[in-house]
């Protein structure tokens, strides 16, 4: 009969290659390693977001987590040098006839190093004040050699037109082109749970200034104003930089049914010397709205020459001297502007729930206090 809590993984010889394997039982899930002649046993769950550390991938003698790339002992369990605080569970091992048991009580205990929590990792708690609204600008640009942006001319119309309106309202504006942060690494592609928030990267990598976007969006605004030029019949490729490193937003939605921006209004400016308005401007309603943003009445404006229009230079005569335009984001703003007081008057809503998910604790704890 078998010893109690030992486990048959099977042939040591099989079990050699590869050197690195996730296997489950029951609901133990253990990273197997072979190296250097000796067999390792830990827990297959990292201490960071539970990623499988069994599918990660060896490093001397210590094992990657494939998601985020923290580091374990894969003897011992012990983090890499000078994170050793952080510790997975250890099993015992031991081979028989040929065969190699595992012990399903642990050595060691888990433990979790204390972590000062990321400041994105605030209540979310609106400051009280008046309406703010926030200007994004996604044109790319070498800052030392600034050009004429019309997105941006018309954005920057729309901001100074704020301190014109009634409610003593504030004013941001972020230009991703002055920012320094990395593109969107594909956590979710690896598993939706190893998308997190705060964006894992953003954890990972404290030069990275998206931080300053996930703050200003989540926390600060309560419109957003968007400008973009037109690429190749799409938004430009900062903007698609930016919005991919916000799948951590919309993804709280699609696994916790946790809703980080809400009650917030977005619009959008839309510029390009070549035509697909209809496309670029479908693009950014559908992903703003999947962040459970809401939009004021005609939620854009845009000017296009077409096609055909390659003199460019005639393109930025035209939006410098044309009062319409300016006009219509001046208009555009107004309108962001009354939709966000109409929403912070009417106070707290019902949950909001996507796709038919059942409500999470935190949605059902709000509609109580609705």
């Amino acid at each position: 009969m078998a010893e109690p809590h030992w486990h048959d993984l099977g042939p040591v010889e099989q079990l050699k290659d590869p050197p690195l394997r996730q296997i489950q039982v029951g609901r133990t899930r253990i990273a197997l390693s072979w190296a250097g002649g000796a067999f390792g046993a830990v827990s297959g769950a990292c201490n960071h977001a539970g990623g499988p550390l069994g599918d990660g991938s060896l490093d001397g003698e210590y094992i990657v987590c494939p998601w985020h790339y923290w580091k374990f002992h894969r003897v011992s369990g012990e983090g890499e040098p000078g994170f050793e605080a952080d510790r997975v569970p250890r099993y015992p091992l031991r081979e028989q006839e040929g065969r190699l048991l595992v012990n399903l009580e642990p050595a060691t205990t888990r433990q979790k190093a204390p972590h000062e929590p990321h400041p994105l990792e605030r209540s979310l708690v609106r400051e009280p004040g008046p309406i703010r609204v926030l200007g994004i600008s996604t044109t790319g640009m070498d800052p030392a050699h600034p050009r004429y942006s019309t997105s941006d001319a018309l954005l920057d119309s729309a901001l100074a037109h704020v301190a014109t309106l009634p409610g003593n309202m504030a004013t941001k504006l972020i230009r991703l082109r002055e920012l320094n942060f990395r593109a969107c690494e594909g956590f979710y592609s690896k598993s939706a749970h190893a998308c997190t928030w705060p964006c894992s990267i953003t954890q990972l990598d404290p030069a990275d200034q998206m931080e300053q976007v996930y703050d200003a969006m989540v926390f600060w605004a309560d419109v957003i104003l968007v400008s973009t030029p037109i690429r190749w019949g799409g938004p430009s490729a900062l903007y698609a930089k930016m919005v991919e490193r916000m799948n951590c937003v919309q993804n709280q939605i699609t696994i916790r049914n946790r809703i980080l921006m809400r009650h917030k209004v977005a619009a959008f400016i839309i510029t390009g010397g070549q035509d697909n308005v209809q496309a670029v401007a479908g693009q950014l309603l559908m992903f703003f709205a999947e962040l459970g943003c809401q939009f004021p009445t005609f939620p854009f404006i845009a000017h296009s020459r077409g096609w055909s229009a390659e003199d460019m230079e005639h393109n930025v005569a035209f939006v410098q001297h044309s009062t319409e335009l300016h006009e219509a984001a001046r208009e555009l703003v107004e309108r962001a502007t009354v939709t966000a007081g109409q929403m912070l008057a009417a106070g707290k809503a019902p949950p909001m729930l996507r796709a038919g998910r059942k409500a999470s604790g935190d949605e059902k704890e709000m509609a109580g206090k609705g």
